[in-house]
């Protein structure tokens, strides 16, 4: 299977692991040994400031606490507008993880507009190969607009719209297909 580095998992109406159901991942880094990724459509109540005071103060960082998934959810991740000469590591179109162990001067220096999440989504060595096997996944082409997206709750619908054919039809899809 190609890298999914850069690409998009949108979850498929019939996974329902509650960790992932109707979830868009972004997948930062994939090769043999595994893949991460973030969850980009969970926001939280949880301001940034108090979960994480020392990221709080980023001027243009979103208020509330994203959860990226259930692997290390005390870790804060800050995905931003990166410096392309930057110390992070790029995801797409500009956007990136800034490293975790950089100072208040260094984060506004190199990051601009972000979001803070905590934890992250991984799979082991095949993992993720087998979901995407099983159908689990829909991969998708991802955009920066995508990773600090300004409506993370019709993510999901979004991106299965704007990949048409048959995903518009399941972007329409209620939660529970009964109710249909």
């Amino acid at each position: 299977m190609d890298r999914l580095s850069g690409k998009l998992l949108v979850a498929a109406p019939a996974l329902l692991d509650p960790n992932f159901a109707r979830s868009v991942v972004a997948i930062a880094d994939h090769d043999e040994e595994g893949a991460i990724g973030l969850v980009l459509n969970r926001p939280t109540d949880a301001l940034v400031a108090d979960a994480v005071p020392g990221l709080g103060g980023l001027a243009e960082c979103d208020s509330h606490l994203f959860i990226g998934g259930p692997v290390k959810p005390d870790a804060a991740i800050l995905v931003a507008e990166i410096d392309p000469e930057g110390e992070a590591l790029p995801v797409v179109d500009g956007i990136g993880i800034v490293r975790g162990d950089l100072g208040p001067v260094d984060l506004d220096r190199l990051a601009g507009r972000g979001r803070v999440y905590a934890g992250h989504a991984g799979w082991g060595p095949g993992q993720l190969e087998d979901e995407i096997e099983r159908e689990d996944w829909i991969v998708a082409p991802a955009r920066g607009t995508d990773l600090l997206s300004e409506d993370p709750d019709g993510l999901w619908s979004a991106i299965l719209t704007r990949l048409g054919g048959r995903f518009r039809l399941v972007a329409t899809m209620p939660l529970d297909p009964s109710l249909n």
